[in-house]
């Protein structure tokens, strides 16, 4: 097993398993291709009384693959930042992830349900260590490399986890708190030996592959996320086997539905390389990928084979879609979701885009704007995004925070769900993001949604990523403030001439009383580990909360 040296990850490259591999299975297919949006509105799925990922949807890829009835690209395919490359089929994922499921349960002395920590960069045992757990029945709780000693006391303590498995760089971190989480049982490391932790190359190498996959019920837990905590301290977000592994089928059909390979980007600095070099045909990423990528010069690049962008975790802006339009020909469309949620609504294949707006409400949920008391509020008026969960909850849906129903409470209002954000829907039924329901800034009684200043900002060259919160005023009671992350060009200007012309051009752009009257130039903006912007952070040390 030498790929388990591979270090560094740049990036994944897999086919859309979450949506072509439910076609193999006659009791969840749906039509491969939408044609318009009232076809994507009328999909349903059936919750089926039992579910499991691994064995009604990974194994019958493999049997499809080996009766000649199917075929695919690979199950993975792996590029590193040195372009050393993994490629598994189903079958070749089928043989680790059990020989995996049998390290967990044996070795590991885990049972169904148990709670198992995983924290690694995005190598391949990340995918084996995932499968492993659906087949062994166990909850996955993923976790990122960037996690500090805190962090991870934090969700030991928290999840109840059993067992963590991590990375010989974060292990000596792990060491230093793990007396202080008294339910962890199991340290393991992916690579090397190390004092009090199982040695996985080791115990892989004399794994057996024969496993039977835990039969799990629909409504059991599959994988717990953290969330990546904009207000307050990250809460558990528990998934069942059918919310989040059929949940996701909804966005690869109706976002991707005829892809082939996908890209998934974390990070931007190889993208355009890797998009050049590869067959991949659909490329999903963050707002700040595709800004970064739009101040190259894409006129040096050919994307042979891409068809289909996405881009989701944050609105973006429409001059940044132009600008990749403009460039690659292709639009970019984008998805609206939370970790409770998995996809809520989007810019559908066949749909006309509006740049800016989120899209329509995905064929999973019924979403409608409402007020504080959770009554349906009519066209082009602002209010909670919120999704109908009575008198049917839907099965996409999260189970519950866990170990938080004051939390899980709090979310209801009557018969909805309240994402948490406000939005208003026009007569098209066109979902348009004003921000979360704590960025809204009210100032002399204007209400003012922090995305469409940022919208605004972007439109000026010197502006390359900018975050709008509130700030106290002892007149306005709180006015817009700007936080501005300058094109270099831009560095050396006149700091109150810039901000005197960036006023003005916002002024003009949005409305006069919408202008940011606070600008403050930064080196980078607060980040969540999945890149949002924490504008929960930059407002709290504007109001002394810090």
């Amino acid at each position: 097993m030498k790929f388990l040296k591979i270090k560094h990850f740049t990036t994944q490259i897999i086919p859309r398993v979450c949506s072509r591999l439910i076609g193999t299975s006659q009791k969840f297919y749906a039509p491969q291709n939408f044609s318009d949006y009232e076809e994507i509105r009328s999909y349903k799925q059936d919750q089926p009384e039992y579910f499991n990922f691994a064995s009604d949807i990974l194994d019958k890829w493999t049997a499809a693959e080996k009766d000649g009835s199917k075929t695919s690209n690979p199950a993975l395919w792996w590029v590193n930042g040195e372009r050393k490359e993994v490629k598994w089929s189903f079958d070749e994922l089928g043989f680790h992830s059990r020989k995996v499921a049998n390290i967990l349960s044996d070795a590991c002395d885990l049972k169904p349900g148990d709670r198992v920590l995983v924290i690694l960069p995005r190598i391949p045992e990340w995918w084996m260590f995932n499968v492993a757990c659906m087949r062994a029945g166990l909850v996955l709780i993923p976790g990122t490399i960037q996690l500090t000693a805190k962090d991870v006391l934090y969700r030991l303590q928290t999840s109840g986890a059993r067992c963590i498995i991590t990375s010989q760089d974060l292990a000596p971190a792990v060491d230093t708190i793990s007396n202080q989480a008294p339910l962890l049982k199991t340290k393991m490391t992916v690579s090397g030996a190390r004092e009090g932790w199982l040695n996985f190359q080791a115990l892989y190498a004399a794994a057996n592959d024969k496993h039977v996959c835990v039969r799990t019920r629909s409504t059991d837990p599959m994988t717990i996320f953290f969330t990546s905590g904009t207000t307050g301290s990250p809460k558990m977000v528990e998934h069942s086997q059918c919310s989040y592994g059929l949940g996701l089928t909804i966005a690869g059909k109706t976002l991707n539905s005829d892809a082939n390979t996908y890209l998934q980007f974390s990070a931007w600095l190889r993208a355009n390389a890797t998009l050049t070099n590869y067959p991949i045909t659909v490329f999903c990423s963050l707002p700040s990928v595709y800004r970064m990528l739009v101040l190259c010069n894409l006129e040096n690049y050919k994307f042979k084979s891409l068809q289909h962008c996405v881009g989701g975790g944050e609105p973006l802006s429409p001059l940044v879609m132009e600008q990749w339009k403009a460039n690659t020909g292709l639009d970019i469309y984008e998805g609206f979701g939370q970790s409770e949620t998995v996809l809520v609504c989007g810019a559908f294949k066949g749909m006309k885009i509006k740049p800016g707006s989120m899209g329509k409400a995905s064929p999973a949920y019924d979403v409608q704007i409402v007020d504080a008391d959770g009554n349906v509020l009519p066209p082009d008026q602002e209010g909670n995004f919120a999704i109908r969960i009575a008198p049917h909850r839907p099965f996409y849906l999260f189970t519950h925070y866990t170990g938080d129903p004051e939390k899980t409470a709090s979310t209801q209002r009557g018969d909805f769900y309240l994402t948490g954000d406000r939005a208003i829907k026009d007569k098209e039924d066109y979902f348009w993001f004003v921000g979360r329901s704590d960025d809204v800034i009210l100032s002399s009684g204007y209400r003012i949604g922090p995305f469409e200043i940022e919208n605004a900002l972007m439109e000026h060259p010197a502006v390359v990523e900018s975050a709008v919160v509130s700030s106290p005023d002892p007149v306005r009671g709180e006015v817009v403030k700007a936080f501005i992350v300058l094109s270099p060009e831009y560095t050396a200007h006149d700091q109150e001439t810039l901000i005197k012309e960036i006023q003005e051009h916002v002024k003009k752009v949005t409305a006069p009383y919408k202008y940011p009257r606070k600008i403050e130039f930064v080196q980078q903006l607060p980040k969540t580990i999945i890149g949002k912007v924490r504008r929960n952070e930059l407002r709290n040390k504007e109001w002394g909360k810090a």
